[in-house]
């Protein structure tokens, strides 16, 4: 219930804003996070026969735990969805059994792998997004745009194949009308989307 009021409370403007943000934000974030764990992972693996990759997989399993905090911190601010976090007990025993407890609670490989698939996800989503509102935006601006070019016409999808031509005013208007369409259409594919997002993080990396 306090969920709802909180997103009931932030203007739709705000809100859109905000998810259309996040969505251009997972590649880089993805990107980066990937690249990390995977490194550490592989040398974890690679080094665990003789031992010293237990502490450091231990270290990744908690990376992989603070970077799962920061994107419920990031999806509850962005998106307006909060996900409870699970609470790992620290063990009773030694200090290599600390490192290594978190490999064995199933919410840090659920974290683990959802900062894996932020790459790709991040991936599909910012090229749709920046896909759709490059084309909206483009039909958009078309009425003012085609006065820039060289000769005063624009012509797709080029110069020597000029299947479609637009040099004057009366001729973009057509354009333009679909532009918007397009742009309702962005509007609705960045929610989706975003919608869409909050609801895997939330299946990934909410307490069970």
């Amino acid at each position: 219930m306090a969920e709802a009021e909180q997103t009931a409370d932030r203007p739709p403007r705000r809100r859109f804003f905000r998810a259309l943000a996040y969505l251009l934000l997972n590649l880089p974030i993805g990107v980066a996070g990937f690249s990390i764990l995977f490194a550490l992972t592989s040398l974890g693996f690679s080094l665990a026969v003789v031992l010293i990759g237990l502490p450091l997989l231990g270290l990744t399993a908690l990376l992989a735990r603070s970077l799962a905090r920061m994107e419920r911190a990031r999806v509850h601010t962005m998106l307006g969805t909060y996900i409870p976090a699970p609470h790992l007990v620290p063990p009773a025993g030694g200090q290599l059994r600390r490192w290594t407890a978190p490999l064995r609670d199933g919410a840090t490989w659920r974290d683990l792998l959802y900062v894996f698939l932020l790459f790709p996800l991040g991936v599909l989503q910012f090229s749709l997004v920046v896909g759709a509102w490059s084309v909206s935006v483009a039909l958009l601006a078309l009425p003012v745009f085609y006065h820039f070019v060289d000769d005063g016409a624009y012509r797709f999808p080029s110069e020597s194949l000029h299947w479609v031509t637009v040099d004057t005013p009366l001729e973009a208007l057509p354009w333009a009308a679909l532009g918007f369409v397009f742009a309702v259409l962005s509007v609705l594919l960045t929610r989706g989307l975003a919608a869409g997002h909050a609801r895997f993080a939330r299946a990934l990396l909410a307490a069970r």
